[in-house]
């Protein structure tokens, strides 16, 4: 118990800025047995966001309560995810090799095609979170919170689930995210899943029909790393932090669909 406790705050202080016991360290062992505990973040996370929407929306309008919703998952993970996302659209958008996309993908310098996929990014979460909402009847809060919480464990479990099937795309050992692409065991595999998919099946209990989400959110996270293994021979944490915030949008993108179309 006392070990995975361990793990689980070496993936808690990696993955967010929450404070954690001062003898976590980023140990590389750690870090890769951390994969299983990935999806769980989402759950904390979701959690923290859902708060803040449903502080604010005592005496705001929903609008206003999900960008502070969507303003404190920023906060929570230090943009960790969001910056891996605008260095995807950077990387991809302006390098045409391997070599010069990779290069792109380290700068820490933002660039043209990564602020406008950020302001897109945000614009898409916020509408999609804002119209689902405005959907549940009465404000259901119960409903609410599992969406949140649905949204960050899935697209957690989407995007780590890459490591399982695709090899680091990075030669060096410069990249901080590259001890969770050592190796993995059933363990990982198994915790991984399990995180990602409880809160979905939860929220399915309301409405069998949600677990229809599952479709387009693999289908886009098979997408992306197909297009990242053609680009640069597979992925590196710039890509995981990508799929992650796509996959999030597509589970917000599916669940609108889902209830009101069918």
């Amino acid at each position: 118990m006392k070990k995975q406790l361990h793990i689980f705050f070496t993936c808690l202080m990696f993955y967010t800025r929450i404070p954690c016991p001062k003898n976590i360290t980023h140990d590389p062992d750690y870090l890769n047995k951390a994969t299983r505990y990935f999806p769980f973040i989402g759950w904390i996370v979701g959690t923290i966001s859902f708060l803040a929407f449903y502080l604010f929306s005592f005496f705001l309008s929903t609008e206003t309560a999900v960008i502070f919703a969507i303003v404190s998952s920023v906060l929570t993970t230090g943009a960790f995810h969001e910056d891996g996302f605008a260095d995807v659209c950077d990387g991809f958008g302006g390098g045409w090799t391997k070599e010069k996309i990779l290069k792109i993908m380290k700068d820490s310098a933002i660039g043209a095609y990564g602020a406008i996929g950020l302001v897109l990014l945000f614009l898409l979460k916020f509408k999609l979170l804002s119209e689902s909402i405005a959907l549940f009847a009465n404000h259901d809060y119960i409903l609410i919170y599992l969406l949140f919480v649905s949204g960050h464990s899935l697209s957690r479990l989407a995007a780590i689930s890459i490591i399982f099937t695709h090899e680091y795309s990075r030669d060096d050992a410069s990249s901080k995210s590259k001890p969770i692409a050592k190796k993995h065991t059933w363990k990982e595999i198994l915790g991984a899943f399990l995180f990602g998919l409880i809160p979905l099946t939860v929220f399915s209990y309301f409405d069998l029909k949600i677990l229809l989400a599952l479709i387009p959110v693999f289908m886009t996270r098979y997408f992306l790393a197909g297009y990242f293994q053609k680009w640069i021979d597979g992925y590196t944490g710039d890509c995981l932090g990508a799929t992650q915030q796509v996959c999030e949008v597509m589970y917000y993108l599916s669940i609108l669909f889902i209830w009101k179309f069918i």
